[in-house]
């Protein structure tokens, strides 16, 4: 009896999970970006300049454990605290990062919140400036493959 009460309970939980994510749509979608880009967030809908869009999420670790783990997915909150974003249900992480954004990420009581800073048409690839460090440690060696880089404007 007890087993079947967590299992009716599990499947309540779970139901109601898959109709939220059915329910509320989502102004974007993830897909294929520019070449070299990999998968990047694609407006669906109009977004308005100073919308929220999407929290980047993941596992809050230390400073120390991000400077031992690596990796291209962690966003620093503050002194002591990363945000290690690898996991693929982190939608966010699929903004790509230009010299050109659109977007902008702002810490908002310890979490990172992606706002747009323009108006944002559908189709349009979400972006923003991953910052200073960022780019001289995973974009520089490489070449910066933004739009804005990439293909500059005459």
């Amino acid at each position: 009896m007890h087993l079947y009460y967590e299992y009716a309970t599990i499947y309540s939980i779970t139901l109601i999970i898959i109709m939220k994510r059915t329910q509320t749509k989502q102004p974007f979608t993830v897909r294929r970006a520019a070449a070299g880009a990999g998968l990047g967030l694609f407006a669906t809908a109009p977004i308005k300049k100073g919308a929220f869009i999407i929290e980047y999420t993941g596992e809050k670790i230390t400073n120390a454990e991000a400077d031992r783990r690596g990796g291209r997915y962690l966003f620093n909150i503050n002194s002591k605290w990363t945000l290690d974003g690898k996991e693929h249900h982190n939608t966010a992480r699929y903004i790509n990062h230009s010299c050109q954004p659109n977007c902008e990420s702002r810490i908002v009581g310890g979490k990172v919140k992606i706002y747009a800073t323009e108006e944002i048409i559908p189709g349009e690839e979400l972006a923003y400036d991953y910052g200073e460090e960022y780019f001289e440690e995973f974009l520089k060696p490489h070449g910066c493959r933004c739009v804005k880089c990439h293909h500059p404007k005459k």
